[in-house]
């Protein structure tokens, strides 16, 4: 049966089924490394720095903002002009107009050379309206280590909100120009480490990436192994003596090995904000009597009254189709909840429920 198009009954809603298993899967289905790991140092890291949004039309800081009133007499100071030797207390008419922001700017995996140019996210911490229609005054950016003092970047420029109902927090599009090369060794005592993503962290799958290394590259060590696996997640891979100068192109050769796609983990993915509900896998659930509203879908197979409570009928008794062997799918449900014109809300709060009391037999992740 297909599955019913909620979002015509509920356009302010969304829900998304994506069934991994859709497409039947060849034995012999197979995908490099890299689509499955990274090299551990290849990860993002965070620039971050306090800063003043100027420019703003009354919607600025509070009067008797403290900290807003000393970075703006800072940063007047900076200018090294006259107006720098006003007192504090003179500010307090002028802090409505500026904002003290929390500036931060994501440096990618690969690292960012000098003269780079990321986005950066501008949010309020002094207590502003909104940031609408002010610029960010030149504001130095650290690294992602508290002790470590070093400006990497500077940021300014025009404010722009991406959601008019959080005129809190904006962004500035290539305003976070790097002063300094940042880039992650990832080369540690001769070794590199292989990070399983999280969607795929498992002993077993560590192990076979080990195996693999080992199998494949026929390289001697030491110790007769040159992967192992050190937990579910990370594989520590010793460099070959041949290629301690060419760390590159040994690398290469490791995320280029071909291996057998992993079998993908059943999860239910549920974003309240959105109203959205993703299902990956075949997933199953238990024998349950779920009572709403009006109805009851009794998944147990059993039909008639059983898991009807006392009181009042419910107008509606749903026996949920189970003649398939093994239990019903969560993908059936959904489809019966679609076709009674169960909103969206429900349906989430549904799965929640079948979570909750252990017949949901899969990964429930909320946003």
């Amino acid at each position: 049966m297909p599955i019913p198009n909620i979002t015509s009954r509920f356009p302010r809603v969304t829900l998304a089924i994506a069934c991994a298993f859709c497409t039947l899967r060849t034995a012999e289905a197979r995908i490099p490394l890299k689509d499955i790991c990274h090299i551990k140092g290849q990860e993002e890291n965070t620039l971050q720095g306090l800063g003043l949004v100027v420019g703003l039309k009354g919607t600025g800081d509070s009067a008797g903002s403290a900290p807003s009133i000393r970075a703006l007499a800072r940063a007047i100071q900076l200018l090294g002009t006259a107006a720098g030797q006003r007192n504090q207390l003179d500010l307090k008419d002028d802090i409505k107009n500026v904002a003290l922001v929390l500036v931060t700017a994501t440096v990618p995996g690969a690292g960012a050379r000098q003269g780079d140019k990321l986005d950066c996210v501008v949010s309020s911490i002094g207590g502003a309206k909104s940031l609408a229609g002010g610029q960010l005054f030149l504001t130095a950016l650290q690294g992602p280590r508290l002790d470590n003092e070093r400006v990497y970047a500077f940021a300014q420029g025009e404010i722009h909100l991406d959601d008019l109902k959080m005129p809190t927090s904006a962004k500035v599009f290539k305003g976070c120009r790097m002063e300094a090369d940042f880039f992650n060794p990832f080369i540690k005592d001769g070794k590199i480490t292989l990070v399983l993503e999280k969607n795929h962290a498992d002993f077993q799958l560590a192990q076979d990436v080990a195996e693999l290394i080992n199998n494949q590259l026929g390289f001697q060590t030491r110790t007769g192994e040159m992967a192992r696996a050190l937990n579910q997640e990370n594989i520590e891979v010793l460099i070959p003596s041949q290629y301690r100068e060419r760390p590159v192109s040994f690398v290469s050769q490791i995320l280029s090995l071909p291996m057998l796609e992993p079998q993908a983990v059943s999860r239910v993915v549920i974003n309240d904000r959105a109203q959205s509900v993703v299902i990956s896998g075949d997933i199953e659930i238990g024998a349950v009597v779920i009572t709403h509203k009006n109805m009851v879908i009794d998944t147990s197979g059993q039909s008639g009254q059983g898991g009807q409570s006392n009181g009042p009928p419910p107008s509606h008794f749903v026996p949920l189709d189970t003649s398939s062997n093994p239990p019903p799918k969560l993908k059936a449900l959904v489809e019966t909840l679609n076709t009674l014109k169960v909103p969206t809300e429900d349906v989430i709060e549904i799965i929640k429920g079948l979570d909750r009391n252990g017949k949901l037999h899969g990964e429930l992740i909320i946003e």
